[in-house]
C-alpha cells in the first residue's frame, strides 16, 4: 500500500483515538477506552508504515495536521465547541500547511 494512503488511515485513526478519549472518562470506562486505545494503536502503526517512504517532518506534520483538523471539527459539531470565523480560518490555514507538505514531499 502507498505511504501516503497509510499515512491519511493512521490520521483519520489519531481523529478517532482524539474523539473517543473524550467518552473514557479517564479512563474509567472499559469500552470507550479499548476503542480508544485501539484507535491509538493502528494511528501509530500508520504513521511507522508511513515513515518507511516518507520523511520524519513531513509525514508527523500531515498525521498530526489530520488529527487537528479532525478533532476540531468534530469538536465544533459534537460537542458544541466554538464556531467562530477565527477557529474555520485556522483550520483552513491548517489544511493549506497539509496541502503544501504534501505538494513538496519527494516521495
Amino acid at each position: 500500500m502507498n505511504a501516503w494512503l497509510w499515512l491519511i488511515i493512521a490520521g483519520l485513526f489519531e481523529i478517532q483515538w482524539a474523539v473517543t478519549l473524550k467518552y473514557t472518562e479517564g479512563f474509567t470506562r472499559l469500552w470507550p477506552s479499548v476503542f480508544c486505545i485501539a484507535g491509538m494503536i493502528v494511528s501509530v502503526y500508520g504513521l511507522a508504515v508511513a515513515q518507511k517512504t516518507l520523511p520524519l517532518g513531513t509525514s508527523y506534520a500531515v498525521w498530526v495536521g489530520i488529527g487537528i483538523l479532525g478533532a476540531t471539527i468534530f469538536g465544533m459539531f459534537m460537542f458544541d465547541e466554538p464556531k467562530t470565523l477565527i477557529r474555520i480560518a485556522c483550520i483552513m490555514l491548517i489544511l493549506a500547511g497539509i496541502i503544501g507538505l504534501k505538494m513538496t514531499s519527494s516521495s
